[in-house]
């Protein structure tokens, strides 16, 4: 799924393009699009689009009144729509604008789970953003503490809890945790301060290196384009150290770690009640 990067560098190349054009029409191309039905998109059509912005790992697109809110899921994308075909593969929806340009959703993949919420007045005060944790590379040293403390998880799973902090998904929780050295099955409430600086290191690191790169390319990367040291790298060397990179595998997702950098050596348990296997 596209993380807090892929998605903020995706806006700023629409918002470059499409700030200050006028919408003619928003038309759903599936019914399981669009989320809300009130305000009615209708709202916004002669509107100028005032820019499009991130929260999390959610697009938002202001027009006039309203604004468009997109989650993109794991086979969405959103971007310029130059064939304006009347039905295109994956469409799920496009905005139409005056100068005769578009901008289209599709999502590919078997999941369709992609969605479209127009809101009116505050985004942050409305689902699907109303109770978002803060931007992952917004907190302080001293905030990330505070957070850690207040629950009681191991590092991996709070890291993608976007209730806890928003934007981070399976590759940068694996990424980050290796760039810490800390182990993803570590406590929250047990890391010292030593290691929450790590930690707020790594994420600042982590999200950088991931935008600056996604910056360069002219549309939104595939998963397995994006740069790992861990992530999907399951029996390759460690860049850091040579160890053999190591899984733990759940239904939906795979934490990828090293033995050496991360837990001591040890061999985290291929299961989620034991700690580790020796």
């Amino acid at each position: 799924m596209p993380e807090l990067p892929e998605v903020r560098a995706q806006a700023a190349r629409l918002d470059e393009e499409f700030r200050g054009r006028t919408l003619a029409r928003f038309d759903p191309l599936s019914f399981t699009a669009l989320k809300t039905a009130v305000p009615p998109p209708s709202d916004a059509v002669g509107a100028e689009v005032g820019g499009l912005t991130t929260r999390g790992k959610y697009l938002l697109m202001a027009v006039g009144p309203v604004t468009f809110i997109v989650h993109l899921m794991q086979g969405g994308r959103m971007l310029s729509d130059e064939k304006q075909s009347a039905k295109p593969k994956g469409g799920l929806a496009r905005w139409r604008f005056e100068d005769g340009s578009a901008v289209l959703l599709t999502e590919f993949g078997r999941e369709h789970k992609a969605g479209i919420w127009v809101v009116a007045g505050d985004p942050e005060t409305q689902d699907p953003i109303l109770g978002l944790g803060p931007e992952a590379d917004s907190l302080s040293v001293d905030d990330l503490a505070a957070l850690l403390a207040s629950r009681s998880a191991r590092i991996h799973t709070a890291l993608r809890d976007q209730r806890f902090m928003a934007g981070l998904g399976r590759r940068l929780a694996n990424e980050i945790c290796h760039r810490a050295k800390l182990s993803p099955f570590a406590s929250t409430k047990k890391l010292t301060r030593a290691e929450v600086e790590r930690l707020h290191q790594a994420i600042a690191d982590g999200i950088a290196d991931s935008l600056d790169y996604e910056s360069t390319q002219t549309a939104m990367t595939k998963s397995a384009q994006r740069p790992a040291r861990v992530h999907h790298r399951t029996g390759e060397p460690c860049p850091e150290c040579g160890d053999a990179i190591r899984a733990v595998e759940y239904t939906s997702y795979t934490v990828n770690y090293c033995p050496t950098c991360q837990t001591g050596g040890k061999i985290l348990a291929d299961n989620t009640t034991s700690k580790f296997l020796k």
